[in-house]
């Protein structure tokens, strides 16, 4: 029997553009106009989070730290103080959204810990509002000049947890993890049914990567993958064009709903749960694995 679950994903535009010189703001100038994005970008992705409520949508994943601009593309400490914990304002109110519409809602955002301990992080929240736990950015990148994330992130610490929603189990794998194929094994052996990518990924850093790793990981996993990434060129840094193309595969690595390349967008797609059983039992990956001989996988090598 078919379990059909209706899930979505947002790419969104960042609305305002922080200031490039801050040398003649005060603190209290630079935090309100942080505050100012933030509230902007929350705004925009409850209209868009209504929107997918309007087609049905019974799990919705954000892009990576949605209620921002992707401030990576610069070293700056104001970013530090736009950090929020969890439970906080932004997961309280997204709760509320959750809770309205009977969504189970993925909300990535920069999570602060303690002076000194930021996480990139994304919340889980289920169809009654209540947070269902966090996953924290395992692989911290620095690959080029406009992507400074070691910067500001600690490397996650909860290791590959999966959720159990009102509707499917779910498991958030952010943005640079999804080159690391080790650790989606380790979302489909702890039953993940839907693995979505939280992202922020530019055109001349991985868009010949962007349809080739996550489908493979919904291959060899038989599961499920939501890709999101978000739109526009972001000022004032102009690092790169960050390219949309968001997603959804199914787990015979078959993309089945994809967003444009320049728009917020809400992608939707109907993934039928049963799909992954049956892909299962034709490739039996897991049955055929061979852990006892992985031994060097878990070594500090070359």
């Amino acid at each position: 029997m078919s379990k059909i679950v209706r899930s979505g994903i947002i790419q969104a535009s960042n609305v305002i553009a922080p200031t490039a010189d801050t040398s003649k703001m005060s603190k209290q100038e630079i935090k309100k106009e942080m505050e100012k994005i933030r509230q902007a970008m929350l705004e925009k992705h409850e209209k868009l989070t209504a929107e997918a409520a309007k087609k049905g949508v019974q799990v919705l994943c954000y892009q990576e730290i949605f209620n921002l601009p992707y401030f990576c593309a610069e070293h700056h400490q104001r970013w530090y103080d736009i950090a929020e914990p969890i439970p906080g304002p932004t997961t309280e109110e997204v709760s509320k959204w959750a809770k309205k519409h009977s969504m189970a809602i993925i909300a990535p955002i920069y999570e602060y810990v303690m002076p000194g301990v930021y996480y990139n992080t994304a919340a889980v929240i289920d169809a009654d509002g209540k947070l269902l736990g966090i996953t924290r950015k395992m692989h911290i990148p620095y690959v080029h000049p406009g992507f400074y994330e070691k910067y500001y992130f600690k490397p996650g610490n909860t290791d590959y947890p999966v959720f159990q929603t009102a509707y499917a189990k779910v498991a958030p794998y952010i943005c640079y993890d999804r080159h690391f194929p080790d650790g989606a094994r380790l979302l489909g052996l702890h039953g993940a049914e839907i693995m979505f990518n939280p992202s922020a990924t530019t055109e001349g850093v991985s868009k010949y990567l962007w349809e080739l790793e996550q489908p493979a990981h919904a291959v060899a996993n038989g599961y499920f993958v939501g890709a999101i990434n978000r739109v526009g060129l972001e000022e004032p840094w102009k690092t790169g064009k960050f390219y949309g193309m968001s997603y959804f595969c199914n787990p015979k690595g078959k993309i089945i709903a994809q967003g444009s390349g320049d728009k917020d967008e809400v992608v939707v797609a109907d993934l039928n749960l049963e799909e992954i059983y049956e892909t299962r039992n034709a490739w039996q990956f897991y049955r055929d694995r061979r852990p006892e001989t992985y031994g060097d996988l878990a070594k500090l090598l070359p």
